[in-house]
């Protein structure tokens, strides 16, 4: 898989998506965080060619991790490493985080999770589709944090 970027650059390749066509006024909007993400998700990484070595998480909820309550709504990138063996040693994932002030309306959607995993023959756009539409109440509006990173698990 050498045309295929390694791994250790997802978190910057998904930076770039967040900032292609963005002027530095441009406020961010859900919709707009969407479409990078879905362009981050279809470009392939240098992973194993197995069902679970590359996936995309998509979770929603209100949580309270910054200390205040906030609807969360976390787009992940998870990447199977694998040890010297060849053997699974741990995950790394690259998370894009928007958090939104709660109210009822986000309130009432409660917290949901879906995976998709690239080589698990299922079809990423059908995929992409199905979560946009929990987004709706969000697409056109801004987050009130963006938090990007990466972490081992």
């Amino acid at each position: 898989m050498p045309d295929r970027p390694r791994m250790e650059e997802a978190l910057d390749f998904l930076r770039a998506e967040l900032a292609a066509g963005r002027s530095t006024t441009t406020e961010l909007t859900t919709r707009a965080a969407w479409l990078a993400f879905m362009r981050f998700g279809r470009q392939r990484f240098a992973t194993a060619p197995t069902p679970d070595s590359d996936g995309l998480l998509f979770q929603y909820g209100t949580y309270a991790f910054s200390g205040r309550p906030m609807f969360t709504v976390d787009l992940t990138r998870q990447f199977d490493i694998s040890g010297d063996d060849g053997e699974h040693d741990h995950y790394v994932q690259v998370h894009c985080e928007f958090r939104y002030e709660p109210g009822l309306a986000l309130d009432a959607l409660g917290s949901f999770n879906s995976w998709f995993f690239h080589d698990a023959n299922a079809d990423l756009d059908q995929w992409f589709a199905a979560m946009e539409g929990r987004l709706e109440l969000l697409l056109d509006r801004g987050p009130s944090e963006i938090d990007l990173y990466e972490e081992p698990v």
